[in-house]
Parts: structure tokens; C-alpha cells; sequence
């Protein structure tokens, strides 16, 4: 469990300040309020600002706090006790911190023209029936999302260094899959804020826009843990590229001996390969 400390919590703060920052402004500029209007929401534009914001932010932030930036994550963590529940619950204070700090950005920047859409407030379309129907497409976005992140970030068999292109392109793609039907949230945080900011908070929301990511967060994990990553962990994901990678690999490779062994499944190897 990696040790956190006063700059990972900022680095929450700005991350996620930024990103709903960055949200907010190309929703405002992108998105189509006026429903006389015969054009839409150009979401290939918006669901590529998503893509691109969140790799440049998890390779800005990453190192310090891991990038988390969305309380669903922060919870698939610690589950997986990559996080202790103290750090936890201030990495989900400061990433609802950062979000309303961007949103009042968006706000400060664009207040005329972001008002329209809530500072990048997300709604569930008239077409998609209601909030329930908007619980389930947030919660498959963030089910996508998180086992995304899972595989790629929390995975030690994973080639990590392509984890942020990885993380952010599901964004980005989910967002122009969904984002024409929910918003495109996915990130109770990044909901939170313009919600806030823009006068859209409403209790019904809390259904597809706070249950919805956590509900698709608690299945990914499930999913990550008993069958991406599995009850055995094998040894050495492929040829190391770096001295300095074998060495990481050689470390990580002990661990998994030693927690097979815990578990009986290196004796179970041995004595199959015996007969």
C-alpha cells in the first residue's frame, strides 16, 4: 500500500480541478442547448478533449497520487487496498473540492455562454426515459472505465507506462458513445461540480450520477479480481525492456511467489509437475 502524504491530496485537487475545468469549457462551447436548433452536439470534439485532458493529467499527477481524480476509482482502490480508508476519504473530499473549484473556473471564464449548459452540467436526455435508464448508462461508462484502469494501472503483469493513453482513451471513447445520453459523467466528482455550480443539483440525480459509477465501479473490481487478474498470479509478463524493468519484474515476481505460496498454489504446481 503506497504511502500518501499532503502533495498527493493536492495533486487530487489540481487534477481534478482541471479536468472538469476542461470539461466544463468544451461542453459549454460544444454542446448544443438550443433544441429549435437543426445541429447536435459535436461529442467526437468533447469526448477527445476527455481523452486527451485526462493522459495529460495522469501523467502530470500521476506519480505523486495516482491519478485517481473520480471518487469511483478512489473506491475500486481500496477495495483493492491500494489505499488506505483515511486517504481514501480525503482523496474523495479533494476531488470534490477540485471540481467545484473548476466549475467556478468555467463559470468565471464563461459566464454567459456556459450557463446554457450548467458550467458542463451533466442531464439525462428526454430520449433515454429517465434516471434509471441513465443509472445504467453511467454505471456500464464507469464499469468500462474502471476495469480499464484496473487492468492497466492496479495490474502488475501490465505495461504500465502505456496506462494514461490507455485510461484516457476509454474516456474519451465512452464519452462519445454515452455522452449524447447522460452527459457523459461516469466521475461522480466531475458531476458534483457544474451540478453545483450551475444550479442543477437535484436529489434524483444522485441515482444514475453517484449510484450509477459506484455500482459499475464495485462490478469492475469483481470482474479485475476473479477474472483478469485471477486467484494465481503468474510470474513475468514478458521479455523485461530495461535493466531497471527486470529488476522491477524480478521484485515483483518474488511477491507473487511468496503470495502463491501463501495461498498453496505454488505447492500445487510442484507437486503437478512431479507426477
Amino acid at each position: 500500500m503506497q504511502d500518501r502524504g499532503f502533495a498527493a491530496y493536492i495533486a487530487e485537487v489540481l487534477g481534478t480541478l482541471f479536468l472538469v475545468m476542461f470539461v466544463g469549457v468544451v461542453v459549454s462551447l460544444f454542446a448544443q442547448t438550443d433544441p429549435a436548433s437543426g445541429t447536435g452536439s459535436d461529442f467526437a470534439v468533447i469526448g477527445l478533449v476527455h481523452a486527451f485532458g485526462l493522459m495529460i493529467l495522469i501523467f502530470t499527477f500521476g506519480a505523486v497520487s495516482g491519478g485517481h481524480f473520480n471518487p469511483a476509482v478512489t473506491i475500486s482502490a481500496l477495495i483493492q487496498k491500494k489505499i488506505d480508508a483515511v486517504d481514501a476519504v480525503i482523496y474523495m473530499l479533494a476531488q470534490l473540492s477540485g471540481a467545484v473549484l473548476g466549475s467556478l473556473l468555467v463559470k468565471g471564464l464563461l459566464e454567459d455562454e456556459g450557463s446554457l449548459s450548467g458550467y458542463g452540467n451533466a442531464e439525462v436526455a428526454d430520449a433515454l426515459g429517465g434516471n434509471f435508464q441513465g443509472f445504467i448508462v453511467e454505471g456500464i461508462g464507469t464499469f468500462l472505465l474502471v476495469l480499464v484502469i484496473c487492468s492497466v494501472a492496479f495490474n502488475p503483469r501490465a505495461r504500465q507506462e502505456w496506462a494514461p493513453f490507455a485510461i484516457g482513451a476509454t474516456l474519451g471513447f465512452i464519452v462519445m458513445i454515452f455522452g449524447p445520453l447522460t452527459g457523459g459523467s461516469f466521475n461522480p466528482a466531475r458531476w458534483f461540480g457544474p451540478a453545483l455550480i450551475g444550479d442543477g443539483l437535484e436529489g434524483a440525480d444522485l441515482v444514475p450520477y453517484l449510484l450509477g459509477p459506484i455500482v459499475g465501479a464495485l462490478l469492475a473490481t469483481a470482474v479485475y479480481k476473479f477474472v483478469i487478474a485471477g486467484p494465481q498470479f503468474a510470474e513475468g509478463p514478458e521479455p523485461p525492456t530495461s535493466d531497471a524493468r527486470a529488476v522491477g519484474q524480478s521484485v515483483k515476481d518474488a511477491e507473487t511467489r511468496t503470495r502463491n505460496q501463501g495461498t498453496g498454489v505454488g505447492t500445487r504446481d510442484k507437486d503437478s509437475k512431479r507426477k
